[in-house]
């Protein structure tokens, strides 16, 4: 009997909470660095949010050891540190708007959620114990991450702000659902993908160099897609309605491996923004911004004007290579500084320099996910983590190309950072399902056996080689 014994391979734990303590020393000390420069002296409260910080990281920390053990050592300590970059930024606003006489508590709500963010990843943890079960509700998120869509336009429940309806009231707290939305559909996706992209790929008829599916295997999807297009035109939100698309086209790509899609998107992708800039005013009046935004009239527009988007521009080159240091500049004269130009913010107070470290740190979060995605052993897996590391990075760019008018402004949040409780949440779930996902990849696979394997024996086989030695005795 041959046997092949596998390395060990250890859980390894102890080098996450090494760069989880690297984090946290980073998000604390640029908090304490906003209140020196800006006030001279450290926060007051700065030995209770270092605590918090300590608290929440720790504790995700010792939920992966014993529910995760073998999930991913980069991915908790890079949202850790992203998570605490934003908060220091936020709390350096709220001075900001204190010296001007109008006192905000971002800083304090935003501490609030990521607290309850880490712990709700926590319960995904705990609860969750094979991401292939999600697998089993495909068509249930579907109708969840419709629902979750057309929420905002339940009268008496949705609510605008800024042109956009896409706000639901509970209580005294106001939540995105487009947020949770993203990963229902991403979950929907997987799991159709998973079982249909062989028909998808290969069977139906081929047009003008492209191969189509069949329209009853695409049903379901152009449903999904029929729902993005609703909430542009109904919504008017450009930046959820891009970033449903968006990923609809990458997971398509992902399960069939055929350019023809991305092809495909960008045509589809290209006329319905040219259709949504001339009959949407709302949308129009992004791009009349982005295309115009320092002529004078489109500057001084009450509503849909470019004054946000050029002087986040102004407070970016006025940052240069090393920022003005935290504290030190004037994030507070863009508006939303601490949402929608967060990045304009940090690009001011850290430079070119520093906004490059957190692109990267982005960038080192997409690669772990997409490297899950490689590494797990099902397809529905391979399917959901390259869907959510796409979701974040697709987000980001969209932000980031927003702010630097590469791009129209969208309404959408940078991941981690940005103020706002149901982004927040809903970016430490895909955390968690992540970590889940690189557990079941990292996790080592059972023993191989080859060779022959004598067939257990029993007692009449005794029997017959105690008679045949006897024989063989006798002979000799």
């Amino acid at each position: 009997m041959a046997t092949i014994t596998p390395h060990r391979v250890r859980p390894g734990r102890n080098v996450e909470l090494g760069l989880l303590g690297l984090a946290l020393a980073l998000g604390v000390a640029a908090y304490a660095l906003v209140g020196l420069n800006v006030e001279g002296k450290l926060p007051a409260n700065i030995y209770g949010y270092s605590a918090g910080m300590v608290v929440i990281g720790l504790g995700l920390h010792v939920v992966l050891r014993f529910r995760a053990p073998y999930a991913d050592q980069v991915i908790l300590p890079v949202a850790i540190a992203l998570n605490g970059i934003g908060l220091a930024m936020i709390y350096r606003i709220d001075l900001a708007h204190a010296a001007r006489g109008n006192p905000t508590a971002f800083a304090t709500k935003q501490l609030g959620w990521t607290a309850i963010g880490v712990t709700l990843a926590a319960v995904v943890l705990i609860l969750l114990r094979d991401h292939r079960t999600l697998r089993r509700y495909t068509y249930t998120a579907m109708v969840a991450g419709l629902a979750l869509t057309v929420l905002p336009l339940v009268p008496g429940l949705g609510t605008t702000i800024n042109g956009a309806r896409i706000w639901v009231h509970l209580g005294s707290q106001s939540l995105q659902p487009a947020e949770f939305a993203k990963i229902a559909l991403a979950i929907f996706f997987a799991g159709y993908l998973v079982t249909n992209r062989d028909t998808l790929a290969l069977a139906g008829p081929r047009v003008l160099g492209l191969q189509l599916p069949r329209p009853r295997d695409f049903g379901p999807i152009i449903l999904v897609w029929t729902g993005s297009l609703a909430v542009l035109v109904f919504e008017q939100d450009l930046g959820t309605s891009l970033l449903f698309f968006g990923l609809f086209v990458a997971m398509l790509y992902l399960a069939t491996e055929r350019t023809s899609w991305i092809v495909l998107g960008m045509v589809l992708f290209v006329g319905g923004t040219v259709l949504a800039a001339t009959a949407i005013s709302h949308v129009g009046a992004r791009f009349d911004a982005w295309l115009y935004a320092f002529d004078n009239d489109v500057f001084n527009r009450t509503f849909g004007g470019s004054g946000q988007l050029v002087r986040g521009l102004f407070g970016m080159a006025s940052g240069g290579l090393f920022g003005t240091g935290w504290g030190a500049g004037r994030p507070d004269l863009v508006p939303y500084a601490e949402s929608d130009f967060i990045v304009a913010s940090l690009g001011e107070e850290l430079g070119l320099t520093g906004l490059l470290a957190i692109l990267v740190a982005y960038l080192v979060l997409t690669e772990r996910g997409l490297r899950t995605a490689i590494g797990v052993r099902d397809g529905f897996g391979k399917l959901l983590a390259g869907g959510l590391a796409f979701v974040v990075a697709f987000q980001c760019f969209v932000v980031v190309g927003g702010v630097t008018r590469l791009i129209p402004l969208t309404g959408l949040t940078m991941p981690f950072m940005a103020y706002g409780g149901s982004s927040l949440l809903a970016n430490w779930v895909i955390v968690a399902l992540l970590l889940r996902i690189s557990d079941s990849a990292r996790r080592p696979a059972p023993p191989v056996f080859t060779g022959f394997v004598e067939p257990p024996t029993t007692t009449a086989d005794h029997q017959k080689t105690e008679i045949l030695s006897g024989l063989k005795e006798a002979r000799g």
